[in-house]
């Protein structure tokens, strides 16, 4: 062990105390999943099967949410404010900040589509993501471990008495988000802490949360659903939920604002009985959770998880291609790469790094009305000059972190070219793929010639890609794809989701569907390419203080020794992939080579051969 992995890890074992979260629900191991890499390698339908019915857990905790009457008191609150000229504020990090960026980006389309009485609305709500907008396409090491950055990102953006805040972390430990919701109480504003963990564990191991779950101040919204199908994984269940409870209490509020407006709108919306929603929501959720568990759709659902496998697995790539549901499909791909080590999102113009396995682009020319098209709104990143940066961390940290921040400039975010004028960079061909996500509203686009869906699948296939679709609408549209891709692509994977017919002006029970569907397919690939044991993801990139938690108490559950030794040997191996990390070039997992490096008195290098041999071997 070299000097400077053991002093990191000492550093980290003096507060490993308040990071040691193997207690939480969350990070338990989901009975439903247990032999999950195990049963997805036989079948990939299969696979899909039991995490489609480990989401059963979201729909169980919705029925208890819709029936406490919560969504009633929370719609009022932001009434409330939007009323009186205040502004709703969402803040995440990670899965939730993403899910604060999508749910402000469906805020912001919905009133963007009423026309000029939309015009003061669509300006009332702001997303809070540990690391900015550029957070979205790529982890920012450590953002979230620093209170002082959440405080600081927030107060950026000038919340102040009269506005709302949810403050929304998957675990309920994130010290980021924690520093948002302090940060709302200091001002005045309205706090809402969004949580998955019980209250009582929380309490016990985790300092922080103690303070926020039993401060008056702060109104709890408790939601767990109980451990994540994937061990840890929060962006599954603990995040679809969060999804659903957050759709509910938007779509009340349009509603009831679209009649204090005056009935009908852009369109011909119409705004039914707020009151209805909840258990509106849970019927339709109820009915679309039954529709994914029938056989065809996990049948599928596992032949595009067999079409991505064969690419990845042969050395090639995937695009995507999404417009309504660009934020959906960003959010997805680009959590693969933290959760299950891929190459994340490249820059155009890198040509060091190694190519992204997939990627996504949008209907747009250019590539900062990408970026608005996705996010509805300019993109806002972080911008910190030097001196405030030192003000926010100790010195020994301040150097690192500064170089972290001249990293995540809007300028930074632009070079992931996700709109057409980026195709160029990233052409498809013979071993690739490409897959569209497609719902009603855009189904010409699909079949029409010319449309942007259909255009570039044609392209794809002529250039030799393997294609597939990802489609969601009502069950006659559905009939409708699949008698056209019978014409146009026999051979085309499709995936078809007939979803209830609800009159929600969010389509927040599509888009809780959505979400699932999408995580399962990216879950279950990424399971039979080895990067799962069981339901553990023992290829996790211990990016911070909570993941290398994690990353410690799994290469100590397979590896037997103590905490300590374990922490000490993965910092080890952090130093040893650390530069192809920070240049975005193929490393291996780091628990991996840890796990192999113990069991076999290995070296690094002959422990990554060994982890990679292992691999390709499945």
């Amino acid at each position: 062990m070299s000097e400077a992995s053991n002093r990191r890890s000492d550093d980290f074992l003096k507060i490993s105390d308040q990071f040691r979260l193997g207690a939480l629900t969350t990070e338990s191991s989901h009975p439903v999943t247990a032999n999950l890499s195990e049963t997805a390698r036989a079948s990939a339908a299969d696979g899909v099967r039991l995490l489609f019915e480990a989401d059963g857990d979201v729909l169980k905790k919705y029925r208890e949410f819709a029936a406490s009457g919560r969504a009633a008191s929370i719609q009022e609150s932001i009434l409330k404010a939007v009323r009186s000229g205040g502004r709703v504020f969402f803040t995440g990090c990670g899965s939730t900040g993403r899910l604060s960026i999508q749910l402000v980006s469906i805020w912001r389309d919905f009133w963007q589509q009423q026309g000029e009485r939309g015009a003061v609305m669509e300006n009332r709500a702001f997303s809070v993501m540990a690391g900015g907008d550029y957070a979205l396409i790529k982890s920012v090491e450590g953002f979230e471990d620093f209170t002082a950055f959440g405080r600081q990102q927030i107060g950026d953006l000038g919340v102040g008495a009269g506005d709302v805040v949810f403050a929304i972390t998957e675990g309920g430990e994130t010290s980021f988000v924690i520093g948002t919701a302090w940060k709302g109480v200091e001002v005045g504003a309205k706090v809402y802490f969004v949580y998955n963990n019980p209250d009582d564990l929380l309490c016990k191991h985790v300092t922080r949360s103690r303070e926020v779950i039993e401060d008056p101040r702060i109104e709890k919204v408790n939601l767990t659903t109980g451990p994540m199908s994937i061990t840890g994984s929060t962006r599954m269940q603990a995040t679809t939920i969060q999804l659903c409870v957050m759709v509910t209490v938007m779509e009340m509020v349009f509603r009831q604002l679209l009649r204090e407006m005056g009935s009908g709108g852009s369109g011909g919306v119409c705004a039914g009985d707020p009151a209805t929603v909840p258990q509106e929501f849970e019927r339709h959720l109820s009915d679309l959770h039954a529709t994914m568990l029938t056989p065809e759709v996990c049948a599928a659902v596992g032949g595009l998880v067999r079409m991505e496998e064969g690419v990845y697995r042969g050395g090639h790539k995937n695009n995507y291609y999404a417009g309504r549901l660009g934020i959906d499909m960003l959010t997805d791909t680009t959590e693969r790469s933290p959760t299950y080590c891929t190459p994340p999102f490249r820059k155009f113009d890198d040509t060091l790094a190694t190519e992204s396995w997939a990627f996504l682009f949008v209907p747009e020319a250019e590539t900062h009305k990408a970026w608005e098209h996705i996010i509805k709104r300019q993109p806002k990143c972080v911008e910190w000059g030097e001196d405030l940066v030192r003000s926010l961390v100790e010195e020994d940290k301040a150097a690192r972190t500064c170089e972290i921040v001249r990293k995540i400039s809007r300028a930074e975010l632009m070079r992931f070219k996700v709109g057409m004028d980026g195709l160029a960079t990233r052409p498809l061909g013979q071993g690739d793929s490409a897959v569209g996500l497609v719902v009603e509203a855009e189904l010409e686009s699909l079949l029409s010639p010319g449309g942007f869906h259909r255009s570039q699948l044609e392209a794809a296939r002529a250039a030799g890609a393997k294609i597939g679709v990802l489609y969601f609408g009502s069950g006659p549209s559905v009939e409708q794809v699949r008698s056209f891709l019978a014409g146009w692509d026999s051979e085309a994977t499709l995936v078809a989701v007939a979803v209830p017919q609800s009159g929600f002006l969010l389509e927040g029970v599509m888009r809780a569907g959505v979400k699932m569907v999408l995580n399962t397919l990216s879950t279950c690939t990424m399971v039979r390419l080895g990067r799962v044991m069981g339901n553990y993801m023992i290829y996790v990139v211990p990016s911070n203080l909570k993941l290398i938690d994690r990353a410690t108490r799994y290469v100590q559950r397979l590896t037997h020794l103590d905490y300590q030794a374990a922490n000490r040997l993965l910092f080890e191996v952090i130093e040893y992939v650390e530069p192809r990390m920070k240049a975005d070039q193929a490393y291996p997992p780091v628990v991996g080579v840890s796990v192999m490096r113990a069991r076999h008195n290995l070296g690094n290098e002959e422990a990554e051969q060994r982890i990679l041999a292992e691999v390709r071997g499945v």
